[in-house]
């Protein structure tokens, strides 16, 4: 039986929940569980799955907010173009950042459930891997596994996992390369409130604090609708 995650352990306060893999990479025990099953039906095909990115602290996540905030970390629009931020409003700052990092406490890698993948066989010997659109795109050297990950999804056997990216809805950019395991990933999203945030900023986000925290909570009912919370029916369990 799934034990629910705590508050802490829904904001990357708490990290009991994790496993590590050979790898180095850490993820909710259940999810390393599948993913070895997803990899092993992977290398059947013939191709070899990675993981480019799993779990995340609430520290780790806040560094890269922050770095993006005060200018330290770039921020790119849709088209890849890096942005001037401090030239932008502070509500167009948050919404350029958060179109592709999430707010500290609110991501879905601090739950241990969901996992950055690509190909490794597919990857030229001395490239360095973006994750980008590019590599995903029709013809790119990711292309061939996610289309064998679409048509697994579609028959009902990938392993509980699927996209919670899969289309742009206006908020976080599509990402084809982001699985989150269902089973885990959806009592998770159910449980998760607005409140949780602000619990997670006050407690662990000293000395700097959360950057542009004063727009974030101004805005942060529209916020949290727009770029956290999944609509009933998104995901399959």
């Amino acid at each position: 039986m799934l034990v629910a995650l705590s508050d802490r352990q829904l904001t990357g306060r708490d990290e009991s929940h994790l496993v590590r893999l050979p790898s180095g990479h850490r993820l909710h025990a259940a999810v390393a569980e599948a993913f070895a099953a997803l990899k092993h039906d992977a290398n059947q095909a013939g191709f070899k799955l990675a993981i480019a990115s799993s779990y995340r602290s609430f520290a780790r996540q806040l560094a890269i907010w922050n770095g993006k905030a005060c200018g330290e970390r770039p921020v790119y629009d849709d088209a890849g173009e890096a942005l001037h931020l401090a030239s932008l409003p502070p509500e167009e700052q948050l919404q350029a950042i958060m179109r592709f990092s999430a707010i500290p406490g609110g991501s879905r890698h601090h739950w241990g459930t969901d996992l950055d993948v690509y190909d490794a066989a597919a990857v030229p010997e001395g490239y360095e891997l973006q994750l980008s659109l590019a590599e995903v795109a029709p013809g790119g050297m990711f292309d061939p596994l996610h289309r064998w990950l679409d048509e697994r999804m579609a028959a009902g056997k990938s392993r509980g996992f699927y996209r919670p990216y899969e289309t742009d809805r206006g908020g976080i950019a599509a990402e084809r390369w982001h699985l989150s395991y269902a089973p885990v990933a959806r009592p998770c999203e159910q449980g998760f409130r607005m409140e949780m945030l602000k619990h997670a900023w006050d407690e662990a986000a000293r000395p700097q604090g959360v950057l542009l925290r004063d727009v974030l909570e101004r805005q942060l009912p529209e916020l949290f609708d727009r770029y956290i919370a999944v609509p009933e029916g998104w995901c399959p369990l």
